[in-house]
């Protein structure tokens, strides 16, 4: 069965479903129709369906619009609201669905059941199945791995294969990371072991890594908590700074010099789908364990402060130029979560919007490539958004932001011009000479 199988993927005859076509599950079904196999993926969006079914699918991630396109014009990438019976047609299932928090920050896995449900209805021997989204520790063995067993009266390791191979890719770089990331390959016996990582070597030019199934859940969990930690700290050095009065970018530049030393960048807030949930899904393994998390819940806590310490630095400046924040117009650079992308996420600019409001100033956001504004008022120009200004507050590293002519925004601000620099993008000296009162994230004035 297994030589039968690898057989049919190496000669790309093997039929694929991917359930749910959102960041992750559509450049996946994409790049496996793009490597010459028929995919059909599955959402229960239907106007989503039946964008990329006409090939009219609007998206800002490089190349990804115009590989939709080709692989839908080719007949290898179709579509379909039907899960049960795309499992059926297919040889491999891949699961890519969202596992979101409650607000309590527990994993909700309803999303990641749902799926279940239906490639157990539709699986057959011979099968792989592969789930992609981030899940908790031990979600594998305990749900997964049940909920097929029990819907398809199969089982696993003997009926059909099952691995975790987690997503590793980031917004603005998603086909590229697809083609080079390494993978991880987490699975439950040998011959899982052997078909999963045939599969991904037919779309990555990275090392398979593989692993047991735990192992890969929790790697792909340490992953972003490690980011999230040492973010924090160079948040909490940032802060310990301002304290100190030096710049925070020169302390981590001389400290970086050392061969063992590599400090992250300081901002206003970590946002994104991944860092601001998956240090909690690793923390749910805790729940019913006498130990307490010492170290990453804490990161999490001072990230989640610091969109409150920009704002801080907002009234600190208005209030130096004896203007009160209550009417102030204020513009927030950057409403996505991060630069270069059009998504929104947990993006800290809504907390530094939401308070800013709650403060009476007169918000507006302006953001080149996202339309989101989080209730502020958005500019479609950035010269419309600066008239008048009272404070320009950068949230978001958009490259363009370097790029702005910042001797014409000052003389379209209000005197005297304020430029808080939550992201740490431009130089104080600088931004001094061209007449800004400067202010940002770990410097002191």
């Amino acid at each position: 069965m297994k030589k039968e199988f690898i057989e049919k993927l190496r000669k790309r005859e093997a039929r694929i479903v991917v359930i749910g076509l959102g960041r992750v599950g559509l450049p996946t079904a994409a790049a496996f129709a793009d490597a010459g196999y028929c995919v059909i993926g599955v959402d229960v969006r239907g106007d989503l369906i039946e964008a990329i079914s006409a090939a009219n699918f609007h998206t800002n991630e490089p190349g990804l619009k115009e590989l939709i396109k080709r692989v839908v014009v080719s007949g290898r990438l179709k579509t379909s609201t039907n899960a049960v019976e795309a499992v059926k047609e297919s040889d491999v299932a891949i699961i890519c669905v969202q596992t979101p928090l409650n607000k309590s920050r527990k994993p909700n896995l309803t999303y990641l059941r749902k799926p279940c449900k239906a490639v157990a209805q539709g699986l057959s021997r011979g099968k792989l199945v592969i789930v992609e989204s981030t899940v908790p520790p031990r979600t594998m063995r305990n749900m997964v791995a049940r909920m097929l067993e029990m819907g398809s009266h199969l089982k696993c390791s003997v009926d059909f294969w099952l691995a975790y191979c987690p997503e590793r890719i980031t917004p603005g770089k998603i086909l590229q990371e697809l083609s080079e990331n390494s993978r991880l390959a987490g699975c439950f016996d040998e011959d899982s072991a052997t078909v999963a990582s045939e599969l991904l070597r037919t779309v990555t030019k990275g090392e398979v890594l593989v692993t047991d199934v735990g192992s890969a859940e929790v790697a792909k969990l340490a992953e972003n908590a490690f980011r999230d930690v040492n973010i924090a700290f160079a948040n909490e050095l940032a802060l310990i700074c301002e304290l100190a009065k030096v710049d925070v970018m020169e302390v981590i530049r001389l400290a970086n010099t050392h061969s063992r030393v590599m400090v992250h960048k300081p901002g206003c807030g970590v946002g994104g789908p991944c860092l601001t949930k998956d240090p909690y899904l690793l923390l749910h393994v805790l729940e019913k364990s006498p130990l307490d998390s010492k170290v990453i819940l804490a990161s999490r806590k001072l990230n989640d402060d610091m969109p409150k310490h920009a704002v801080d630095l907002v009234v600190q400046g208005l209030r130096e130029a004896r203007k009160k924040v209550e009417g102030s117009k204020i513009v927030v650079f950057g409403v996505a979560y991060k630069g270069e992308t059009d998504d929104a996420s947990n993006s800290p600019s809504e907390k530094i919007i939401r308070i800013l409001k709650k403060m009476k100033a007169d918000v507006w956001v302006y953001d080149p490539f996202c339309a989101e504004s989080f209730g502020a008022k958005k500019a479609k120009d950035i010269l419309r958004a600066v008239t008048n200004a009272d404070c320009l507050l950068i949230a978001t590293d958009h490259k363009k932001f370097e790029e702005l002519d910042f001797n014409k925004i000052k003389m379209l601000m209000r005197h005297p011009p304020i430029i808080v620099d939550g992201k740490r993008m431009m130089n104080p000296i600088r931004m001094k000479k061209e007449g800004f009162h400067y202010y940002g994230t770990g410097y002191s004035r």
